[in-house]
């Protein structure tokens, strides 16, 4: 399973909004600046996050981002989905993907694996949250710049 650059950036841009007091917004500027994200793509992207209620906009001089919930409500799984589709190690467990049938679908003997690497792999993000991550960062590299 890979990811896109997009969902790397989404990511790390969520990453960002986690330290801060809920009440506190981030500016694109230090987002793009923290994150190492280019800001045309930084901008793209915190418009699909706020379209999907992960993130809130705040107008004016000391607007900027927040997110839109807890972090121990957002899931990994939510965010990759969003962006990359739910992929497998092989295009035949791609359940996003616009793939033509595979010749040896009839006769493989992997696809079963293909299909629950996947699943594992979607439990697995699915049960990451930005705070589970933020936390496991801090206590293992003691801080949470990104």
């Amino acid at each position: 399973m890979r990811i896109t650059n997009k969902t790397d950036y989404a990511l790390r841009a969520l990453f960002a909004l986690v330290a801060p007091p809920e009440e506190k917004t981030v500016s694109a500027r230090e987002i793009a600046e923290r994150s190492k994200i280019p800001r045309k793509f930084l901008e793209q992207i915190m418009r699909e996050l706020k379209e999907q209620g992960v993130v809130q906009s705040i107008p004016g001089k000391h607007g900027g981002y927040r997110l839109a919930r807890p972090a121990a409500e957002i899931s990994v799984g939510q965010v990759v989905r969003h962006f990359d589709g739910l992929h497998g190690p092989a295009p035949c467990a791609c359940l996003d993907c616009r793939v033509e049938t595979c010749p040896h679908e009839s006769a493989c003997h992997f696809r079963w694996l293909f299909v629950d690497i996947r699943d594992y792999a979607a439990r697995l993000l699915d049960g990451a949250t930005l705070e589970s991550v933020y936390r496991t960062s801090v206590s293992e590299r003691g801080n949470a710049v990104p």
